[in-house]
């Protein structure tokens, strides 16, 4: 028989406020990596979660900080290192909800805004803190932040943050923080420094591995087009013109003058469309990123590093308008769309010098990818 001011999240038995909030959330199930994870965390075990892009990690440690953390206790009792300010802003906002019924106060923190308000909030006090490793250590020299009542280290994207040159910033955040603490490091991949990470720093972790040999999902339709470099405009007008209107897309080029010019021609088109890259001002990605994950936004073009980590449920389609340079980056990106079981499209151009990545993403993928035809014929877009 449950105990009083209990509730169901499929079969994991939750408190009654986490339980409300992940109902209002429409989470009904448990996805395999949070009905994994979230047991061995519950009971205090460190965990370290591997599961492909899309697959609701952030619930699978979300849940249990919400469940563990004291909000009548003042001073910030868990930590959550992610590798860009979007990511910590979505990270932030999914904590949350999650916790709302519970009184959780989360902070995120991040470099490209003024430090002051950040310290503010930390001083009234608040319980979790989501933040950029830069940022973090930021605070911690200003004496702003303090981890003396942290108990709880959540290390999310690890593969994405080594990738980005935060390994020495999240060993200094992890040897500051109380030895007698719980870590959880959730990543897509395990490379060999997220390794000694985990050899170094968690106390005999539960390891958990959804479909390590499948890091693409199953209900992402992988489509190329063979198009030369001067046709690829074209084909992205053809493409689009193709769909009906109620599709959320994302855009990836290699370089911020590349996601500019793109944009602006694009926009000079007549396509509603903006850019994201980390040389705009951060309240300019913020509304962006804002009206992107409302829906107000159907088209942003971006760069690789500033999409890492975009979590955006509803997006219907990821164009590599500039291929990849690697197969790791491919399933990066295409992991954007997909998100929690829904279906989705990943479409790349395969211009006259992509032909080796691409062999190497064909060979990895198989059958998966397959061929489209373009009939790239002067567009309505290109008429003038």
């Amino acid at each position: 028989m449950a105990p009083p001011e209990t509730g169901d999240f499929g079969e994991l038995l939750l408190s009654a406020p986490v339980a409300r909030a992940l109902r209002e959330m429409g989470y009904r199930e448990p996805t395999p990596i949070q009905r994994e994870a979230i047991p061995p965390f519950l009971a205090g075990k460190d965990v370290v979660g591997r599961a492909k892009t899309g697959t609701g990690k952030t619930a699978a440690f979300g849940i249990p900080l919400a469940e563990k953390i004291d909000p009548r206790r003042p001073g910030v009792q868990a930590l959550v290192l992610v590798p860009t300010r979007e990511l910590a802003r979505q990270v932030a906002d999914d904590l949350g909800r999650i916790g709302r019924y519970r009184g959780l106060k989360v902070l995120p923190v991040y470099g490209g805004e003024a430090i002051g308000p950040q310290a503010q909030a930390l001083e009234r006090g608040v319980h979790v803190v989501v933040g950029t490793p830069g940022r973090v250590i930021d605070h911690l020299s200003r004496g702003t932040l303090h981890f003396r009542e942290v108990r709880i280290v959540i290390l999310d994207e690890c593969d994405e943050m080594l990738d980005i040159g935060f390994a020495e910033d999240i060993e200094t955040i992890l040897r500051r923080t109380p030895k007698a603490r719980q870590t959880g490091l959730f990543s897509a991949t395990i490379p060999l420094f997220v390794r000694k990470l985990v050899w170094r720093y968690m106390k005999d972790p539960v390891f958990i591995e959804i479909d390590p040999d499948q890091p693409i999902v199953e209900t992402i339709e992988q489509v190329y087009y063979e198009v030369a470099e001067r046709d690829k405009l074209a084909a992205l007008i053809e493409v689009l013109d193709r769909m009906t209107g109620e599709e959320r897309i994302l855009i990836f080029r290699r370089t911020q003058r590349g996601v500019d010019g793109l944009t602006r021609t694009m926009w000079d088109q007549g396509f509603h469309i903006q850019a994201l890259h980390g040389g705009m001002k951060q309240s300019e990605r913020n509304r962006v990123m804002t009206a992107f994950r409302s829906g107000a936004l159907p088209l942003l073009v971006a760069t690789n590093v500033a999409a890492r980590g975009i979590d955006v449920e509803g997006i219907t389609h990821v164009i590599n308008y500039d291929f990849p340079e690697s197969v790791e980056e491919y399933i990066h990106r295409i992991g954007r769309t997909a998100r929690a079981g829904r279906p989705g499209t990943a479409i790349s151009f395969v211009a006259e010098w992509d032909l080796a990545v691409f062999e190497q993403i064909r060979a990895r993928v198989g059958d998966r990818l397959r061929r489209g035809q373009l009939q790239l014929y002067p567009s309505r877009a290109l008429a003038g």
